[in-house]
């Protein structure tokens, strides 16, 4: 499909023909991160808002523009030296859903294990 249809027919692709045209008319461009997200802001800063570069997924925001889409800071992470703190990993995609996903130990999904037969001291219900 055309990227130009794209942008008629889904919200879930990156912006909205809608989005695209509030940008142009209200938008002023903050910074962009790692993955390529861009974020603006309106001239008072009341109003915040990213156009994804790529699928619409909120967990590719990075930890220092999270906090400044969320009101928490007034600074953008472009306009100061941001570092994690040292406790902080860095910054993940959500693997739910993927192969990456996290599967704990007796998980039906996990390759690896078997979910251990039921001993003797369970009955199962039987209606």
């Amino acid at each position: 499909m055309k990227p130009w249809l794209l942008e008629i027919f889904t919200w879930w692709n990156g912006q909205t023909i809608g989005t695209r045209f509030h940008t142009w008319r209200f938008g002023q461009k903050v910074g962009s991160d790692d993955f390529g997200n861009v974020y603006y802001q309106n001239a008072d800063g009341s109003r915040r808002w990213v156009i994804y570069n790529g699928p619409a997924e909120a967990s590719t925001i990075p930890p220092g523009w999270h906090g400044w889409m969320h009101h928490r800071v007034d600074t953008p992470p472009s306009k100061e030296l941001y570092r994690p703190r040292e406790w902080q990993k860095p910054h993940e995609q959500n693997h739910t859903g993927t192969g990456k996903a996290y599967r704990p130990k007796g998980s039906l999904l996990s390759p690896s294990e078997q979910r251990p037969r039921v001993t003797g001291d369970y009955d199962a219900w039987v209606p």
